[in-house]
């Protein structure tokens, strides 16, 4: 057996989870506390999951997978945050420095160092926070955390013209590989939202691979410009998060959980 055959896991995933993060901080309304947790309770999220046997794996160990050429751990996942708040410089980047757990970061390449200012119509408090600076990302970088695209101003991709769409989509590929010194293969849509010419203009501009909000379990028959994520709110508990993610869903209920299992049952019963 060959060197690389021998460091092959034993048991390949049949599936990987993709968790969408976003802010990590204090939340000063309800609006807020969906796309925003405490440090606290980010800290629970990642003991659970150890604690549950899971790690995650990087999003280039992701893709080699979805492609083929790449094989996990049952139990692998990938650990993405949205936006690129100073947050997760903050809070984030040292708990996971201590645990050696990678993480990916989708950046929207024309804010960096500013606020998220899409969201200042959006939050009932007008209220703005702050987005990683160049000094952060590069001490990330050095540090394990991978960095790629979610456009150059967070529009909806969906709404803008042809030529637009190439400058936010190609231009962020710019920004970024400008910044990190090498390829940015990969893009996150912003709000989640697209259509049959964005992932038309996400080949074009040289996208491996883009990331939804769809949620679900990823298999490697997912098309990698739909790759299915998993939306953690600010509410949910430790508890609530491993239930979504053994359902594949983003309602982590109890009642969502019996009755999952209970249409499993039925099903075999039929």
């Amino acid at each position: 057996m060959n060197e690389e055959m021998s460091s092959m896991p034993a048991h390949d995933a049949s599936r990987v989870t993709v968790l969408m993060y976003h802010r990590i901080g204090d939340a000063q309304n309800d609006w807020e506390g969906r796309y925003c947790i405490s440090p606290e309770r980010f800290t629970s999220h990642m003991q659970a999951l150890r604690r549950r046997g899971m790690r995650p794996c990087s999003v280039e160990e992701f893709v080699a997978w979805l492609e083929g050429t790449g094989a996990l751990q049952e139990g692998s996942f990938v650990l993405t945050f949205d936006d690129g708040f100073l947050g997760v410089y903050e809070h984030a980047f040292p708990l996971l420095s201590q645990m050696g757990w990678p993480a990916t970061v989708f950046l929207v390449s024309g804010l960096i160092g500013r606020k998220d200012e899409w969201t200042e119509r959006e939050n009932p408090s007008g209220e703005t926070f702050p987005l990683l600076g160049r000094g952060e990302i590069e001490e990330m970088a050095r540090g394990g955390v991978s960095f790629h695209s979610h456009s150059r101003s967070h529009p909806d991709l969906r709404q803008l013209s042809r030529p637009a769409l190439m400058e936010e989509l190609a231009g962020a590929r710019q920004d970024l590989e400008g910044l990190l010194g090498h390829p940015v293969p990969y893009l996150a849509y912003p709000y989640g939202r697209y259509d049959e010419n964005v992932i038309e203009a996400a080949k074009a501009c040289g996208y491996a691979a883009a990331f939804s909000v769809q949620p679900g379990f990823n298999r490697r028959d997912v098309d990698p410009y739909r790759i299915r994520r998993l939306d953690v709110y600010g509410t949910d508990t430790a508890a609530a998060l491993l239930r979504k993610i053994s359902l594949g869903s983003n309602d982590g209920s109890w009642w969502q959980s019996v009755r999952y299992y209970a249409d499993r049952v039925a099903a075999r019963v039929r």
